[in-house]
């Protein structure tokens, strides 16, 4: 018997496994798109509490785009709003010359509270 046949009627290879000839199906290959740490946060997040979107995404060769989508997002979201509250809060260059201790803690509060934000925001959604 041969190791690997054509069928013409439908397109399809079959490989021999024991002594049944099993379809060889292939997923169409994915695009490769860098995925950050954002979205391999959200990857976790979907594997572990949405399954079926997962198995969606992944099934229809979306996951990596769809992933790299969340990951940009996230990144420009964390950036404006440290941004935006240092500059509330007055957290500016100057204050950094001023006092570099007081400067790093309240940039690390400011750090810490925009992770916060873009994990309930985009991440674990």
């Amino acid at each position: 018997m041969e190791k690997v046949i054509y069928d013409k009627s439908n397109g399809l290879w079959y490989e021999l496994q024991g002594d049944y000839y099993i379809p060889c199906l292939k997923l169409p290959d994915e695009e490769q798109v860098e995925v950050g740490v954002w979205g391999m946060r959200h990857l976790e997040y979907i594997k572990h509490h949405r399954k079926g979107f997962y198995t969606s995404l992944l099934i229809g060769c979306e996951l990596n785009r769809y992933l790299a989508d969340v990951n940009k997002q996230a990144e420009e979201m964390f950036f404006q709003l440290v941004k935006q509250i240092a500059e509330r809060e007055g957290v500016t260059e100057k204050f950094k010359a001023d006092n570099q201790m007081e400067w790093v803690g309240r940039m690390n509060n400011i750090r810490n509270r925009s992770i916060e934000m873009v994990n309930s925001e985009l991440i674990h959604i």
